[in-house]
Parts: structure tokens; C-alpha cells; sequence
């Protein structure tokens, strides 16, 4: 089996076993504010598990727990921009579909990693946090025939500014 998730509260359950005791040679492991939460996940024991609900024949069907540590905004920036089917290059492939160029600058990138952080969502959250700022985006700029390139910048993704639209120059109205 390979069990994936974020098991929340997970890591209280070490700390309060881990509590003043010590490791090897009378090394003190530290309180939680001296531990990052990957750093307490990797102290799980069978125990732990059963003590946050899991039931024996599931744990025993684990015989190894493998935790992954948080990602950074630089891997949440990679991930937005790297994979072949990445979030940045699906909106702007539904937007280059109308002819429309969309740039995001360092900042924006940065920001949407940044606010996954915050939330402490992940990967997990960065869909929700671009579909956000892009939903006005996607309805209006289609409609715009003058559209020929929407730069969204930090402030759209903190701030909910509006996008910078850049139009064609020589536009005729119909």
C-alpha cells in the first residue's frame, strides 16, 4: 500500500511521546519549537499511527513510513511552471486558442507560491489560488478582439488588481 496525506495532528502525537526524552547518547531531541514539522514526521513510529486512529491490520500493512518534506516556494514555483501539463502553460494555451499572449511575471509566480505557503495547501493549493485570480481573465479577455496579451504581475495575485490587457495598436471596431 502507499498512503499519502497530510495527517494533521499526526505530528502532536510524536511531539508528546518525544517530550523530554532523550536519543542515543543523552542527545535532548528538543521541543517542537526547536523541530520543523517534517523533522517530527520523521520520528513516526507504528505507535503514533495507532494512537491517531489507525487500526492494527492497516498499520501492519506498512512496514515502511516514508514522510516527504514541505515544499519551498521554489519546488511550488517549479511545479507551476515546469511539468509538460503545468497550470501556466494550460491557461496560456486556453488563452493563446483566442489569439491572446499571457505572461506572468517572477513576481506573480512567486506570490502564488508564497500564498500556498501561507495556507499551508501546497501543491495541493496552487489551482485554487490561480483559478482565482485568473476567473475574470478567462470570461472577459476571449471577448476582448483587440486582446493581444494579459501580464498578470504580483498585484493581481495579492492585491485582486486587474491585469495588465495589452490591445492592438491599429484596432478597427466593427
Amino acid at each position: 500500500f502507499i498512503v499519502g496525506g497530510a495527517f494533521h495532528g499526526l505530528d502532536q502525537i510524536i511531539e508528546r511521546r518525544l517530550g523530554g526524552r532523550q536519543l542515543g547518547f543523552g542527545a535532548d531531541v528538543g521541543s517542537r519549537k526547536d523541530r520543523s514539522l517534517s523533522e517530527l514526521l520523521r520520528e513516526t513510529q507504528p505507535e503514533d499511527l495507532l494512537k491517531f486512529g489507525m487500526i492494527p491490520e492497516f498499520i501492519g500493512r506498512l512496514p515502511v513510513v516514508a514522510t516527504l518534506d514541505e515544499l519551498d516556494e521554489k519546488a511550488l514555483v517549479s511545479i507551476l511552471t515546469e511539468p509538460k501539463n503545468a497550470l501556466i502553460k494550460q491557461y496560456k494555451k486556453l488563452l493563446d486558442l483566442d489569439g491572446v499572449n499571457l505572461k506572468f511575471t517572477d513576481g506573480a509566480l512567486k506570490a502564488i507560491a508564497s500564498e500556498a505557503v501561507r495556507r499551508k495547501t501546497g501543491a495541493r493549493g496552487l489551482r485554487g489560488i490561480l483559478e482565482a485570480a485568473m476567473l475574470d481573465v478567462m470570461y472577459d479577455v476571449p471577448s476582448r478582439k483587440t486582446a493581444r496579451e494579459v501580464i498578470i504581475s504580483e498585484e493581481v495575485i495579492l492585491k485582486g488588481e486587474k491585469p495588465l490587457v495589452v490591445v492592438e495598436k491599429n484596432a478597427q471596431s466593427a
